[in-house]
């Protein structure tokens, strides 16, 4: 065999994460599309300055990510991109459109089909090519830096991605994450998996954000919380509750050798009414090829 075929025959049955997509990645470079659903429950009420004001509903998110291998060690990606539907029971308005695009590079820093570890740097460009009703188009962009592990021990596999989302501007909030997965493959079939995802805000927004056809444009400057992985709403006040907890269990299928479906359930650990997340549902699909 040649050391390529050894390489991609060590990494065969490594998986990708399903929960926090726009953030969480395989360290792994190869070539593949990932479509993505998700649905996700907002907390009854949310924190704004002075109280808490009502809330509900859940917003549907529908995604193409892809990924281009150039090499065993590098991939240009597409982390962010996809269509919103947001539907709020009170106090927003149900709104649909275009989230902002994502792109950029991976590139392999350790790549050792040996050990079967692989930890890779990725940096992308979030484009504002979104639309301003769905939380998305505003500010003039931002660097995503990340720092992703990956690590196969027969059939457990561990991975883990760390990360900064650097705005252009001030008026979006300066915030990292950490995502951890842990996932044991009992059969082909059925890899149960549990996902652990940390956000928080390094330096909060300035509240100019405008998001036409919301709350008369007010809502960055008074909501006490940012969005998680999707939306950055440049919130004045989120250093209120600086961090965001969340909790996914699921499972991955093997369809064939080069396909897999997630699904897996997130709730946050922290309160619910410091954030978007009641709770969130994420069903995909990664086709390797």
């Amino acid at each position: 065999m040649t050391g390529g075929a050894l390489a991609q025959d060590a990494f065969a049955n490594a998986i990708r994460p399903i929960t926090a997509p726009t953030v969480a990645d395989l360290a792994l470079p190869r070539t593949q599309l990932h479509a993505i659903y998700m649905r996700q429950s907002m907390p009854s009420r949310v924190s704004v300055t002075g109280g808490n004001v009502p809330l509900g509903g859940d917003f549907d998110v529908y995604a193409l990510q892809f990924e281009i291998a150039l090499n065993e060690r590098t991939s240009i990606v597409a982390t962010k991109d996809g269509y919103i539907d947001f539907n709020p029971d009170n106090t927003l308005t149900s709104q649909e459109g275009f989230a902002n695009l994502g792109l950029g590079i991976k590139h392999a820093l350790i790549y050792d089909p040996a050990n079967e570890t692989v930890v890779s740097g990725i940096a992308t460009v979030e484009i504002p090519t979104g639309e301003s009703e769905v939380w998305q188009g505003e500010g003039d962009g931002a660097m995503n830096l990340n720092l992703a592990a990956l690590k196969l021990c027969d059939r457990i596999q561990y991975a883990g991605n760390m990360g900064l989302h650097i705005p252009f501007s001030d008026s979006q909030a300066l915030t990292g994450s950490v995502n951890l997965h842990a996932s044991y493959e009992v059969t082909p079939w059925f890899i149960p998996l549990i996902e652990i995802n940390w956000f928080h805000i390094f330096d909060a927004g300035d509240g100019s954000l405008s998001f036409t056809d919301q709350l008369g444009n007010t809502l960055p400057s008074i909501a006490e919380f940012e969005g998680g992985d999707l939306i950055n709403l440049g919130a004045a006040n989120a250093g209120e509750n600086r961090d965001a907890v969340t909790l996914g269990v699921g499972f991955r299928s093997r369809l064939s050798d080069n396909a897999t479906l997630g699904f897996a359930y997130e709730l946050p650990l922290t309160e619910e009414e410091d954030g978007l997340m009641d709770d969130r549902l994420t069903v995909d699909l990664v086709w390797k090829f």
